[in-house]
């Protein structure tokens, strides 16, 4: 079977729908292709910095999503080798582009949203692409049912092993040597940490505690696993729970009760991969009538929190800037048509590279030296960044989310 479409997003993650509802909005169709049978909702939470919130209103769900998870007021780090803390930030105040707003929201709500104010039909689930070729102006995108779909453009948000990245060129994501787990402990009761979000330094690893409403926790905790840790923690979560209580050391009983509590099937833990950021300096985030957006583009440690962030702007950018060229009226004969709306297409997408080139080398480039620097070992390193470094590694956070997407206006 063979299907025409003007605009395919390969992956309905962040990204993907972001995209897609961006182009909705500018009344623009396209189809999302998920290899899942369902959203795929795993990694529970992720902190919405202010630039996220720009990306959310600007897609229109941002009300909805601000009703379900509580502002948080500031960050306290504390280093559990020298029992201090060691910064207050407050999230409160003004940025460039006006106030700073933090929420954790959950993954799942997030996806909801995003899919909800979706036409129907526009996301078709179990559909796994494994091979696409190019076919004059157009691609040719191969399911593994057998459909293939005859595209304008084509879109990859299909995560860090990309299919349409290596399309463009694009090598697997690197392995930082670092993995992350990560848990979201629902309860009964107030959790009591009001609205602050919860960050302890140890000797060579990380863990922070945030809220994202009254009863629900999101936590994580990062470390440099040894290859016996790979061998028994692997898809073991009552292993990982344990683990993670044995590192956690003098943390308060409130804190280390949202790991003891949470259940087995919202524990996972992950690798941390990203994109050397010379790649994307140099590489083709657009091809032709092709490009990547999200983790497919740069995929990079969670240290400063901004992956899902950049998604968003991300989608609310691309929307845009491909939006110009096929809202632009072509002209004339059949084949020159076709020729003179690749090459808008092709400049669209080019625009939009360009906006997130330097963008996406900024955020890959601070995430992974702020990860290095805040899991440091060794008594001078954890001096360093207890006595000093905290504080200016906190308000780096705010500097990086002072960040303006822009809105969905073409005219």
């Amino acid at each position: 079977m063979e299907m025409i479409e003007n605009v395919v997003i390969v992956g309905a993650g962040v990204a993907g729908l972001a995209t897609s509802l961006g182009l909705h909005r500018l009344g623009i169709r396209s189809l999302v292709l998920e290899s899942s049978a369902s959203l795929r909702v795993t990694g529970f939470a992720l902190i919405t910095w202010t630039n996220a919130w720009r990306a959310l209103d600007a897609v229109g769900i941002g009300d909805s999503l601000r009703q379900q998870h509580e502002q948080l007021d500031g960050l306290v780090a504390t280093s559990t080798v020298l029992g201090q803390t060691g910064a207050l930030l407050s999230f409160k105040g003004k940025g460039t582009h006006g106030d700073h707003e933090v929420r954790c929201v959950k993954r799942k709500l997030l996806l909801e949203a995003l899919e909800k104010e979706l036409p129907i039909g526009t996301i078709r689930y179990s559909s796994k692409v494994v091979s696409v070729e190019d076919l004059g102006y157009f691609k040719l995108v191969h399911l593994v049912d057998g459909t293939t779909i005859k595209t304008k453009v084509l879109i990859g948000c299909d995560g860090v092993n990309s299919l349409v990245g290596k399309l463009l060129g694009f090598k697997k994501p690197t392995y930082t040597g670092r993995s992350a787990m990560r848990g979201s402990a629902d309860l009964k009761a107030n959790h009591g940490l009001g609205s602050k979000f919860l960050q302890f330094f140890g000797n060579g690893f990380r863990s922070g505690f945030i809220p994202c409403d009254d009863t629900t926790v999101y936590w994580f905790f990062t470390w440099t696993p040894s290859d016996q840790d790979n061998k028994e923690l692997k898809d073991n979560p009552a292993k990982m729970k344990q683990f993670v209580l044995s590192k956690l050391g003098n943390l308060p009983y409130q804190v280390r009760s949202f790991v003891e509590i949470t259940e087995q099937d919202n524990i996972v833990s992950s690798p941390l991969r990203y994109r050397h950021p010379w790649e994307v300096l140099w590489g083709n985030i657009s091809k032709g009538n092709a490009c990547v957006a999200g983790d497919a583009l740069h995929p990079m440690t969670p240290d400063i929190g901004q992956g899902g962030c950049a998604a968003l702007e991300d989608g609310v950018i691309l929307a845009r800037c491909l939006a110009e060229a096929l809202n632009k009226k072509v002209s004339a004969e059949t084949k020159d048509r076709e020729m003179e709306e690749f090459k808008r297409i092709e400049m669209g997408l080019k625009k939009y590279a360009k906006e997130r080139r330097w963008r996406s080398f900024e955020l890959i480039s601070t995430a992974y030296v702020v990860g290095a620097v805040q899991q440091s070992q060794g008594k001078i390193m954890n001096f360093l960044r207890d006595a000093i470094m905290v504080n200016f590694l906190s308000k780096l956070l705010l500097r990086k989310a002072d960040f303006d997407c822009g809105k969905l206006d073409i005219s």
